[in-house]
């Protein structure tokens, strides 16, 4: 029984430090696939990219070109019209000639000679007939095909003429990344991927979190104080937890329209999974991008961020080390006591819980409130939304670390040098 209570704890440890190692690996490399996989559905290559419009534009008026056809109705229609240009064209040609054999005797003859010989009206009288086998010249298949064909060429030569530039590089190192001919191969690829880690890390982040609870509460149920290597356990795996949990994205913000579809011509045009807008951030990350910044005060939030997430966190945990095996007297030093006994209420690790929440709350919100604007934008036109805003392991690792937080230092007024 005793090797057993001797075993236990440390197997239990073992575990929970590979399960951290795969957990944060694991993290950054799906993290890294879920901004490659946002970047691919990203609405620039889609509902905006003229290169998507005119892929099924193009499609759409081929389809119309082929379908071209003269029925009875159309060629009664055409008729009258072919009828009605024949005879302005032949009363453009009578003034023309006319025009140019004014002036000049020769002229005057030859004008003389048409008005005996020739009259406009007989000429007139056939613009039916004229009509009739224009008509049906119009309508033999090697004409149409011609027709198609010459319609066809032009729209190409149009479409040739429309483009946009637009910056692909990051586009082009996903496709390496991925080893993926085009982007629709690289989204099923990545989809695979993020599905896959997704449920590994759920797993993963379950079971140390299990792990950690098995621990402590093993810890308590003892009524007794703690041996020394009871206790470094208990240090160890809060350590293990802050460092995954703060190492790992705790929210990914994302907000995409769905579905979004159209009748164009007749013809349906559709936009699927247009990305608008997605984050996927550790603590860590936070902290980096406000300490890049230009700005001071934003510089000012990151220190604050990083010192009350991870180095107070830290400090009370070696502290309490120290205190509890009265390190060169450390139950005397005033620094020591204070992260004891008093930096609790400053260290704020469940403030950030509350905070991280409170913030997934507010961008839930806000994103979906924004979306449903967007839905409602017409009976022709269908626009399915969807907010994406989730909380991932990271924070739910964070807050079982601030949790069992509590129960450390609950543990150490039980030992009988405290």
């Amino acid at each position: 029984m005793k090797l057993f209570k001797l075993w236990l704890p440390l197997l239990v440890i073992i575990a929970s430090a590979a399960l951290c190692q795969q957990i944060i690996s694991n993290s950054i490399a799906n993290q890294k696939n879920k901004i490659d996989y946002a970047e691919l559905n990203h609405v620039k290559y889609g509902l905006l990219s003229v290169e998507e419009w005119k892929r099924q534009i193009t499609v759409i008026l081929a389809d119309e070109v082929s379908k071209i056809d003269i029925s009875r109705s159309d060629r009664h229609d055409l008729k009258v019209h072919i009828e009605t240009l024949l005879n302005t064209l032949l009363d453009k040609v009578s003034n023309k000639i006319r025009e140019g054999n004014s002036g000049s005797a020769e002229g005057w003859i030859k004008q003389a000679f048409m008005n005996i010989f020739v009259s406009l009206d007989d000429i007139k009288t056939g613009i039916p007939e004229y009509a009739d086998a224009i008509i049906q010249e119009l309508t033999k298949a090697k004409t149409m095909g011609q027709i198609k064909a010459m319609l066809n060429k032009q729209l190409r030569q149009y479409f040739r003429e429309t483009f946009d530039k637009q910056d692909t590089e990051t586009l082009n190192n996903i496709l390496a990344r991925t080893d993926a001919k085009d982007i629709t191969a690289a989204r099923i690829y990545l989809d695979k991927e993020i599905s896959f880690a997704h449920k590994l890390i759920t797993r993963e982040t379950l079971l140390l979190i299990i792990l950690a609870i098995i621990l402590f509460a093993w810890s308590g149920f003892n009524k007794q104080p703690l041996a020394p290597s009871q206790y470094i356990y208990l240090v160890i795996s809060l350590i293990l937890l802050l460092v995954t949990g703060v190492t790992t994205p705790m929210i990914d913000l994302e907000s995409k329209i769905t579905h979004m579809n159209f009748m164009l011509m007749g013809h349906p045009v559709n936009f699927d999974n247009q990305v608008l807008y997605f984050q996927s951030k550790s603590i860590l990350d936070v902290f980096w991008i406000m300490i890049k910044h230009n700005d001071i005060p934003m510089k000012l939030v990151g220190i604050l961020v990083v010192t009350f997430s991870i180095i107070f966190p830290l400090c009370k945990i070696f502290s309490s080390l120290l205190y509890y095996y009265n390190y060169h007297h450390a139950k005397e030093n005033p620094l020591i006591k204070f992260f004891i006994l008093k930096a609790g209420k400053w260290s704020m690790a469940d403030v950030m819980v509350v905070a991280i929440f409170m913030a997934y709350i507010g961008f839930n919100g806000i994103i979906t409130s924004q979306l449903e604007k967007l839905s409602s934008a017409g009976p022709n036109l269908v626009v399915l939304t969807t907010n994406g805003t989730t909380l991932q392991p990271g924070y739910y690792l964070f807050l079982t670390y601030t949790l069992l937080a509590l129960f450390l230092s609950g543990y150490l007024t039980r030992n009988p040098q405290a």
